[in-house]
Protein backbone atom coordinates (compact mmCIF):
# COMPACT_ATOMS: atom_id res chain seq x y z
CA UNK A 1 0.00 0.00 0.00
CA UNK A 2 1.19 3.83 -0.75
CA UNK A 3 0.01 7.01 -0.13
CA UNK A 4 -0.88 9.15 -2.82
CA UNK A 5 -1.11 12.56 -0.65
CA UNK A 6 1.37 11.82 2.48
CA UNK A 7 0.64 15.44 3.34
CA UNK A 8 -2.71 14.27 4.83
CA UNK A 9 -1.24 12.19 7.84
CA UNK A 10 -0.64 15.50 9.29
CA UNK A 11 -4.23 15.47 10.36
CA UNK A 12 -2.92 13.22 12.96
CA UNK A 13 -2.32 16.05 15.11
CA UNK A 14 -5.87 16.74 16.02
CA UNK A 15 -5.21 13.88 18.52
CA UNK A 16 -4.59 16.48 21.13
CA UNK A 17 -7.76 17.95 20.99
CA UNK A 18 -9.47 14.82 22.42
CA UNK A 19 -6.76 14.14 24.99
CA UNK A 20 -6.60 17.35 26.45
CA UNK A 21 -10.71 17.49 26.59
CA UNK A 22 -10.64 14.01 28.61
CA UNK A 23 -7.76 15.50 31.02
CA UNK A 24 -9.91 18.64 31.06
CA UNK A 25 -12.66 16.67 32.16
CA UNK A 26 -11.40 14.50 34.82
CA UNK A 27 -13.88 13.96 37.71
CA UNK A 28 -12.39 15.80 40.39
CA UNK A 29 -11.49 14.64 43.77
CA UNK A 30 -11.98 16.26 47.46
CA UNK A 31 -9.56 14.97 50.11
CA UNK A 32 -11.42 14.13 53.46
CA UNK A 33 -9.86 14.35 56.66
CA UNK A 34 -10.54 11.96 59.13
CA UNK A 35 -9.83 13.00 63.07
CA UNK A 36 -9.08 8.91 64.14
CA UNK A 37 -5.89 9.70 61.40
CA UNK A 38 -4.78 13.18 62.20
CA UNK A 39 -1.79 11.51 65.13
CA UNK A 40 -0.08 9.22 62.25
CA UNK A 41 2.83 10.59 61.17
CA UNK A 42 2.89 12.12 57.62
CA UNK A 43 3.37 10.55 54.86
CA UNK A 44 5.01 11.29 51.55
CA UNK A 45 2.16 11.96 49.14
CA UNK A 46 2.96 9.58 46.00
CA UNK A 47 3.12 11.70 42.18
CA UNK A 48 0.20 11.59 40.79
CA UNK A 49 -0.13 10.18 37.30
CA UNK A 50 -2.19 11.00 34.64
CA UNK A 51 -5.65 9.60 34.40
CA UNK A 52 -8.01 9.50 31.44
CA UNK A 53 -11.65 8.86 32.40
CA UNK A 54 -13.86 7.25 29.77
CA UNK A 55 -11.05 5.72 28.25
CA UNK A 56 -12.96 3.99 25.59
CA UNK A 57 -14.17 6.86 24.24
CA UNK A 58 -10.95 8.36 24.06
CA UNK A 59 -9.73 5.57 21.77
CA UNK A 60 -13.28 5.81 19.61
CA UNK A 61 -12.39 9.44 19.23
CA UNK A 62 -8.21 8.84 18.40
CA UNK A 63 -9.26 5.79 15.87
CA UNK A 64 -12.19 8.07 14.26
CA UNK A 65 -9.18 11.10 13.98
CA UNK A 66 -6.82 8.44 12.66
CA UNK A 67 -9.06 7.24 9.60
CA UNK A 68 -10.11 10.85 8.56
CA UNK A 69 -6.44 11.13 8.58
CA UNK A 70 -5.78 8.17 6.53
CA UNK A 71 -8.59 9.29 4.11
CA UNK A 72 -6.67 12.78 3.22
CA UNK A 73 -3.87 10.38 2.75
CA UNK A 74 -5.38 8.60 -0.21
CA UNK A 75 -3.82 5.10 0.39
CA UNK A 76 -3.66 3.22 -2.72
CA UNK A 77 -3.24 0.03 -3.06
CA UNK A 78 -0.78 -1.14 -6.11
CA UNK A 79 -1.32 -5.34 -6.19
CA UNK A 80 -3.11 -6.40 -9.14
CA UNK A 81 -7.21 -7.06 -9.13
CA UNK A 82 -7.86 -10.49 -8.89
CA UNK A 83 -8.29 -12.10 -12.64
CA UNK A 84 -9.43 -15.36 -13.72
CA UNK A 85 -6.30 -17.95 -14.22
CA UNK A 86 -6.60 -18.08 -17.84
CA UNK A 87 -9.03 -15.62 -20.52
CA UNK A 88 -9.97 -16.99 -24.38
CA UNK A 89 -10.89 -14.03 -26.82
CA UNK A 90 -12.13 -14.84 -29.77
CA UNK A 91 -12.14 -12.69 -33.14
CA UNK A 92 -15.21 -10.92 -34.42
CA UNK A 93 -16.31 -13.11 -37.20
CA UNK A 94 -16.17 -16.17 -35.46
CA UNK A 95 -18.27 -18.42 -34.32
CA UNK A 96 -17.85 -17.84 -30.55
CA UNK A 97 -20.90 -20.51 -29.38
CA UNK A 98 -19.21 -23.12 -31.66
CA UNK A 99 -15.31 -22.97 -30.68
CA UNK A 100 -17.07 -22.71 -26.54
CA UNK A 101 -18.66 -25.87 -26.82
CA UNK A 102 -19.68 -27.16 -23.58
CA UNK A 103 -16.86 -24.72 -21.71
CA UNK A 104 -17.47 -22.04 -19.05
CA UNK A 105 -18.17 -18.86 -21.05
CA UNK A 106 -17.56 -16.55 -17.54
CA UNK A 107 -13.84 -16.21 -19.18
CA UNK A 108 -14.38 -15.88 -23.13
CA UNK A 109 -14.40 -12.77 -24.30
CA UNK A 110 -14.67 -10.96 -27.86
CA UNK A 111 -11.13 -9.34 -28.86
CA UNK A 112 -12.64 -6.15 -29.07
CA UNK A 113 -12.51 -2.69 -27.38
CA UNK A 114 -13.36 -3.35 -23.82
CA UNK A 115 -13.02 -7.22 -24.28
CA UNK A 116 -17.00 -7.88 -23.95
CA UNK A 117 -17.86 -11.52 -22.57
CA UNK A 118 -19.40 -13.61 -25.66
CA UNK A 119 -22.45 -13.66 -24.13
CA UNK A 120 -23.33 -10.23 -25.42
CA UNK A 121 -24.14 -9.52 -29.01
CA UNK A 122 -21.29 -9.74 -31.41
CA UNK A 123 -19.66 -6.44 -32.02
CA UNK A 124 -18.66 -5.26 -35.44
CA UNK A 125 -15.95 -6.57 -36.99
CA UNK A 126 -12.46 -5.05 -35.18
CA UNK A 127 -9.65 -4.58 -38.02
CA UNK A 128 -6.70 -3.77 -35.06
CA UNK A 129 -6.45 -7.13 -33.76
CA UNK A 130 -2.86 -7.08 -33.43
CA UNK A 131 -3.02 -3.78 -31.09
CA UNK A 132 -5.72 -4.97 -28.76
CA UNK A 133 -4.30 -8.06 -28.36
CA UNK A 134 -1.20 -6.05 -26.88
CA UNK A 135 -3.48 -3.56 -25.03
CA UNK A 136 -4.88 -7.38 -23.76
CA UNK A 137 -1.52 -8.74 -23.03
CA UNK A 138 -0.82 -5.16 -21.04
CA UNK A 139 -4.03 -5.47 -18.75
CA UNK A 140 -3.52 -9.37 -17.72
CA UNK A 141 -0.90 -9.88 -15.09
CA UNK A 142 1.94 -12.34 -15.59
CA UNK A 143 1.02 -15.97 -15.50
CA UNK A 144 -2.68 -15.69 -17.01
CA UNK A 145 -2.83 -18.18 -19.37
CA UNK A 146 -4.64 -16.87 -22.79
CA UNK A 147 -5.94 -18.20 -26.18
CA UNK A 148 -6.77 -16.09 -28.97
CA UNK A 149 -9.05 -17.62 -31.90
CA UNK A 150 -8.36 -15.72 -34.79
CA UNK A 151 -9.57 -15.81 -38.19
CA UNK A 152 -7.05 -16.56 -41.43
CA UNK A 153 -6.33 -14.80 -42.91
CA UNK A 154 -5.79 -12.03 -40.60
CA UNK A 155 -6.65 -8.85 -40.82
CA UNK A 156 -5.78 -5.57 -39.44
CA UNK A 157 -1.91 -6.07 -39.99
CA UNK A 158 0.51 -2.96 -38.98
CA UNK A 159 3.88 -4.22 -40.15
CA UNK A 160 5.07 -4.57 -36.69
CA UNK A 161 5.41 -8.56 -35.49
CA UNK A 162 3.60 -9.30 -32.71
CA UNK A 163 5.22 -9.84 -29.27
CA UNK A 164 3.34 -10.21 -26.29
CA UNK A 165 4.68 -11.25 -22.70
CA UNK A 166 3.00 -14.33 -22.27
CA UNK A 167 3.05 -17.48 -24.57
CA UNK A 168 -0.35 -17.47 -26.25
CA UNK A 169 -2.67 -20.73 -27.48
CA UNK A 170 -2.89 -19.16 -31.14
CA UNK A 171 -5.92 -20.54 -32.86
CA UNK A 172 -6.54 -19.76 -36.74
CA UNK A 173 -9.55 -20.43 -38.55
CA UNK A 174 -9.67 -20.42 -42.10
CA UNK A 175 -12.42 -17.68 -43.70
CA UNK A 176 -13.32 -17.03 -47.03
CA UNK A 177 -11.68 -12.94 -48.16
CA UNK A 178 -15.07 -12.03 -49.46
CA UNK A 179 -13.45 -8.77 -51.27
CA UNK A 180 -9.55 -8.81 -52.25
CA UNK A 181 -7.49 -5.74 -51.30
CA UNK A 182 -7.38 -2.64 -53.46
CA UNK A 183 -5.23 0.15 -53.47
CA UNK A 184 -5.54 3.82 -53.32
CA UNK A 185 -6.27 5.57 -56.00
CA UNK A 186 -3.40 8.09 -57.66
CA UNK A 187 -4.17 11.87 -55.82
CA UNK A 188 -5.69 14.11 -58.46
CA UNK A 189 -3.77 17.61 -58.93
CA UNK A 190 -5.80 20.83 -59.46
CA UNK A 191 -4.01 23.61 -60.67
CA UNK A 192 -6.12 27.64 -60.31
CA UNK A 193 -6.36 29.32 -64.18
CA UNK A 194 -3.41 31.61 -63.42
CA UNK A 195 -0.88 29.14 -63.71
CA UNK A 196 1.92 29.53 -66.10
CA UNK A 197 1.85 27.26 -69.71
CA UNK A 198 5.28 25.65 -68.28
CA UNK A 199 4.06 24.40 -65.37
CA UNK A 200 0.75 23.06 -66.61
CA UNK A 201 2.95 20.98 -68.97
CA UNK A 202 4.92 20.09 -66.30
CA UNK A 203 1.67 18.85 -64.07
CA UNK A 204 0.20 16.90 -67.00
CA UNK A 205 3.34 14.86 -67.76
CA UNK A 206 2.99 14.06 -64.04
CA UNK A 207 -0.96 13.28 -63.75
CA UNK A 208 -0.36 11.26 -66.88
CA UNK A 209 2.82 9.11 -65.03
CA UNK A 210 0.38 8.52 -62.20
CA UNK A 211 -2.60 7.52 -63.90
CA UNK A 212 -4.48 7.53 -67.23
CA UNK A 213 -5.89 10.60 -66.54
CA UNK A 214 -5.54 13.50 -67.58
CA UNK A 215 -4.86 16.89 -65.55
CA UNK A 216 -8.18 18.58 -64.44
CA UNK A 217 -9.04 21.78 -65.39
CA UNK A 218 -8.47 24.69 -63.54
CA UNK A 219 -10.04 26.14 -60.70
CA UNK A 220 -11.55 29.27 -61.29
CA UNK A 221 -10.59 32.31 -59.12
CA UNK A 222 -12.37 31.84 -56.20
CA UNK A 223 -12.71 28.12 -56.07
CA UNK A 224 -11.12 25.10 -53.26
CA UNK A 225 -9.73 22.16 -54.69
CA UNK A 226 -12.38 19.29 -54.05
CA UNK A 227 -12.18 16.61 -51.12
CA UNK A 228 -9.31 14.40 -51.77
CA UNK A 229 -7.70 16.63 -54.63
CA UNK A 230 -4.17 18.00 -54.49
CA UNK A 231 -4.18 21.81 -54.82
CA UNK A 232 -1.76 23.06 -56.06
CA UNK A 233 -0.19 26.29 -55.85
CA UNK A 234 2.11 28.02 -58.50
CA UNK A 235 2.77 31.46 -57.10
CA UNK A 236 5.16 31.85 -54.85
CA UNK A 237 3.60 34.18 -52.71
CA UNK A 238 1.28 33.13 -49.40
CA UNK A 239 -1.53 31.33 -50.05
CA UNK A 240 -5.02 33.06 -49.93
CA UNK A 241 -7.51 33.29 -46.83
CA UNK A 242 -9.80 30.45 -48.26
CA UNK A 243 -7.51 28.24 -49.17
CA UNK A 244 -5.40 28.66 -45.89
CA UNK A 245 -9.09 27.40 -44.18
CA UNK A 246 -9.34 24.81 -46.88
CA UNK A 247 -5.64 23.27 -45.73
CA UNK A 248 -6.18 23.70 -42.37
CA UNK A 249 -9.31 21.42 -42.29
CA UNK A 250 -7.48 18.72 -43.78
CA UNK A 251 -6.59 19.31 -47.49
CA UNK A 252 -3.25 18.92 -48.84
CA UNK A 253 -1.05 21.90 -50.99
CA UNK A 254 1.73 21.49 -53.43
CA UNK A 255 3.23 24.97 -53.48
CA UNK A 256 6.44 26.60 -55.39
CA UNK A 257 7.29 29.19 -52.75
CA UNK A 258 10.36 28.35 -50.53
CA UNK A 259 9.90 26.42 -47.38
CA UNK A 260 10.69 27.99 -43.88
CA UNK A 261 13.26 27.53 -41.58
CA UNK A 262 13.16 24.24 -40.05
CA UNK A 263 10.70 22.75 -41.76
CA UNK A 264 11.38 18.84 -42.23
CA UNK A 265 12.68 16.96 -45.81
CA UNK A 266 10.29 14.74 -47.22
CA UNK A 267 12.07 13.78 -50.61
CA UNK A 268 16.14 14.53 -51.93
CA UNK A 269 17.06 13.83 -55.41
CA UNK A 270 19.60 12.19 -56.99
CA UNK A 271 22.62 13.98 -55.64
CA UNK A 272 21.24 13.80 -52.48
CA UNK A 273 20.14 18.25 -51.99
CA UNK A 274 16.35 18.56 -50.91
CA UNK A 275 13.78 18.65 -53.27
CA UNK A 276 10.87 18.36 -51.19
CA UNK A 277 9.76 19.87 -47.65
CA UNK A 278 6.66 19.42 -45.21
CA UNK A 279 5.03 21.77 -43.33
CA UNK A 280 1.63 20.86 -41.37
CA UNK A 281 -0.75 23.33 -41.28
CA UNK A 282 -3.67 21.98 -38.73
CA UNK A 283 -5.15 19.14 -40.29
CA UNK A 284 -3.71 19.68 -43.46
CA UNK A 285 0.03 19.06 -45.33
CA UNK A 286 1.65 21.73 -47.22
CA UNK A 287 4.39 20.57 -49.73
CA UNK A 288 7.02 22.96 -51.17
CA UNK A 289 8.58 22.27 -53.98
CA UNK A 290 10.95 25.11 -54.80
CA UNK A 291 12.02 26.41 -58.16
CA UNK A 292 10.96 27.31 -61.10
CA UNK A 293 8.74 24.37 -62.54
CA UNK A 294 9.89 24.58 -65.72
CA UNK A 295 11.62 21.34 -67.88
CA UNK A 296 13.64 22.99 -69.59
CA UNK A 297 15.19 25.35 -66.65
CA UNK A 298 14.76 22.74 -64.02
CA UNK A 299 17.03 20.02 -64.48
CA UNK A 300 15.58 17.77 -61.60
CA UNK A 301 12.17 17.80 -62.57
CA UNK A 302 13.57 15.81 -65.27
CA UNK A 303 14.16 13.03 -63.22
CA UNK A 304 12.98 9.27 -64.49
CA UNK A 305 12.19 8.63 -61.18
CA UNK A 306 10.79 12.17 -60.05
CA UNK A 307 7.19 10.93 -60.64
CA UNK A 308 7.35 7.49 -58.19
CA UNK A 309 9.17 9.67 -55.40
CA UNK A 310 6.10 12.33 -55.20
CA UNK A 311 3.87 9.50 -55.56
CA UNK A 312 5.23 8.19 -52.62
CA UNK A 313 6.26 11.24 -50.54
CA UNK A 314 2.45 12.43 -51.51
CA UNK A 315 0.74 8.99 -50.67
CA UNK A 316 2.87 6.27 -48.54
CA UNK A 317 2.20 3.12 -49.59
CA UNK A 318 -0.07 1.54 -46.99
CA UNK A 319 1.50 -1.75 -44.83
CA UNK A 320 0.09 -5.29 -45.62
CA UNK A 321 -3.49 -5.23 -44.39
CA UNK A 322 -4.30 -8.95 -44.43
CA UNK A 323 -1.68 -11.97 -43.98
CA UNK A 324 -1.40 -15.76 -43.14
CA UNK A 325 -2.62 -15.98 -39.76
CA UNK A 326 0.04 -19.22 -39.04
CA UNK A 327 2.95 -16.70 -39.95
CA UNK A 328 1.48 -14.15 -37.57
CA UNK A 329 2.05 -16.24 -34.42
CA UNK A 330 2.64 -14.10 -31.60
CA UNK A 331 6.39 -14.28 -30.31
CA UNK A 332 7.33 -14.32 -26.35
CA UNK A 333 9.66 -11.37 -25.80
CA UNK A 334 10.60 -9.81 -22.03
CA UNK A 335 8.44 -6.39 -22.70
CA UNK A 336 9.00 -4.05 -19.77
CA UNK A 337 6.41 -5.14 -16.63
CA UNK A 338 3.20 -3.04 -16.64
CA UNK A 339 2.32 -0.44 -13.70
CA UNK A 340 -0.25 -2.19 -11.72
CA UNK A 341 -3.26 0.05 -11.58
CA UNK A 342 -3.91 1.70 -7.87
CA UNK A 343 -6.79 0.84 -6.30
CA UNK A 344 -7.83 3.46 -3.39
CA UNK A 345 -10.14 2.20 -0.85
CA UNK A 346 -12.53 5.23 -0.25
CA UNK A 347 -15.74 4.04 0.18
CA UNK A 348 -14.55 1.28 2.77
CA UNK A 349 -12.56 4.37 4.42
CA UNK A 350 -15.97 6.10 4.38
CA UNK A 351 -18.13 2.89 5.86
CA UNK A 352 -15.54 2.93 8.72
CA UNK A 353 -15.70 6.76 9.66
CA UNK A 354 -19.39 6.53 9.81
CA UNK A 355 -19.27 3.91 11.79
CA UNK A 356 -16.80 5.27 14.33
CA UNK A 357 -18.69 8.23 14.39
CA UNK A 358 -22.09 6.57 15.27
CA UNK A 359 -20.14 4.54 18.01
CA UNK A 360 -18.48 8.01 19.79
CA UNK A 361 -21.79 9.54 19.56
CA UNK A 362 -23.68 6.86 21.36
CA UNK A 363 -20.78 6.10 24.19
CA UNK A 364 -20.84 10.44 24.45
CA UNK A 365 -24.07 10.26 25.16
CA UNK A 366 -23.75 7.19 27.68
CA UNK A 367 -20.96 8.75 29.27
CA UNK A 368 -23.40 12.08 29.69
CA UNK A 369 -26.08 9.93 30.89
CA UNK A 370 -23.91 8.12 33.81
CA UNK A 371 -22.66 12.10 35.07
CA UNK A 372 -25.85 13.18 35.36
CA UNK A 373 -27.37 13.17 38.90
Amino acid sequence: MSLLFPLGLAALAAWLLPLLIHLARRHPYTPLDFAALRWLRAQVRPRQRIRFDDWPLLLVRLLLLAALALLLARPALTGPAPVPAAWTVVAPGLDATALRGSNDARNWHWLAPGFPTIDQPAPADAAALPSLLRELDAQLPAGTALTVHVPDPLPGLDGARLQLSREVQWQPHALAVTAPPHASPAPRLRTRSDAPAAALQWLGALQRAWSTQPLAAPLADDALPARGEIGVWTATDALPGTWQRWLQQGGTVLTAAKPPAGAPVLLRDADNAPLLWQQRIGQGRLLHLPGEWNVARNSALRDDGLPRDLLQALQPPSTPQLGDAQDQTPRQAALPAATPPLREPTAWLLLVIVLLFALERWMASSARRRAAP
